[in-house]
């Protein structure tokens, strides 16, 4: 099939569409970026206007990956922009997807397990209903899928999606690298839970959303088995042979997030979601544990590394 990637030239999306490539699909990168992508071909837009790229959604499946990276501090400004940076691209295709003789046979629209702000000891599947807050992370996703729904589409998957591990990303090369300076222990009370999923993982059920007609509405892209802090760090720890972590209590995530430039709720909140309705589906995880998930990542590092 013709996939257009929306927001493709970044990390997730590149490795999306070199599984595509790979399975013989055709594949466009809409970009606001100049530098050239190695997976797709790349049409420029700049994200907010209608242009001579809405004529690639003829007959093209979506995938909607735009948006700023959540590595940033809390901010009311920091907050409008990771908004702005998810709203108005998709506006932008959904005043293109107005102008089409036929809707696009197929949305998959990127969202986030986040909507479901810290959600405590509640488990979570595709039922449950967003969060009023934080802004920064409920907010933020509740407006992405509101202007999702004006694309037109044939059938529309809303992937919420836990924290996708993959070396060379932020969330992978952070945790690897507190856990390498001595860093890695519990952080905040340690107690909780983490939504993760494997990077291969991630790209079959992208793959899946586009192929099956059985699927639409909230699709949670999430290993069935969520992890507390503790034991993600614990894990860590123990796949790169580091016996030592120092913990960092919540006051120190805090401050350490001031250094960072980054949010604390990402280390402090936490969500236990399923993916019900990928299980329900049959769909077959390659890494539902964390252990093995972790190890193979590293091993891609290495491997990426000696090249």
């Amino acid at each position: 099939m013709k996939v257009v990637i929306a927001g493709g030239s970044g990390s997730l999306g590149q490795r999306i569409a070199r599984d595509l490539v790979g399975r013989g699909d055709e594949v466009v990168i809409l970009s606001r970026s100049v530098r050239r992508v190695e997976w797709g071909r790349q049409v420029h837009w700049d994200g907010r206007t209608v242009g001579g790229w809405a004529a690639e959604l003829v007959g093209a499946a979506v995938v909607n990956l735009c948006g700023e990276l959540v590595f940033r501090r809390p901010t009311p400004a920091g907050v409008a922009l990771l908004t702005r940076s998810r709203t108005e691209p998709t506006r932008a295709l959904a005043a293109a997807s107005a102008g089409l003789d036929r809707p696009v046979p197929v949305l998959v629209q990127m969202s986030t397990l986040a909507i479901y702000g810290d959600a405590g000891e509640a488990v979570l599947d595709e039922s449950a209903p967003p969060a009023a807050g934080p802004p920064q992370m409920a907010g933020v996703a509740r407006a992405w899928e509101e202007a999702a729904a004006g694309i037109a589409a044939g059938r529309r998957v809303t992937l919420r999606t836990g924290i996708v591990f993959d070396p060379g990303t932020p969330a992978f090369d952070r945790l690897t690298g507190f856990v390498r300076w001595g860093l890695g222990g519990t952080m905040g009370t340690g107690r909780q839970w983490i939504s993760w999923l494997h990077i291969d993982d991630m790209c079959a059920i992208v793959r899946r959303c586009l192929d099956d007609p059985a699927l639409s509405g909230v699709v949670h892209a999430t290993a069935p088995h969520p992890v507390r802090n503790a034991d993600l760090m614990a894990t860590l720890r123990r796949t790169m042979g580091r016996t030592v972590g120092l913990p960092a209590p919540a006051p120190l995530v805090r401050l350490g997030s001031v250094v960072l430039r980054a949010d604390p709720m990402l280390a402090l909140s936490g969500r236990h979601c399923v993916p019900r309705r990928l299980q329900d589906a049959g769909f077959g995880f390659e890494y539902p544990e964390l252990e093995p998930a972790v190890a193979n990542l590293l091993k891609k590092r290495e491997r990426a590394a000696r090249r």
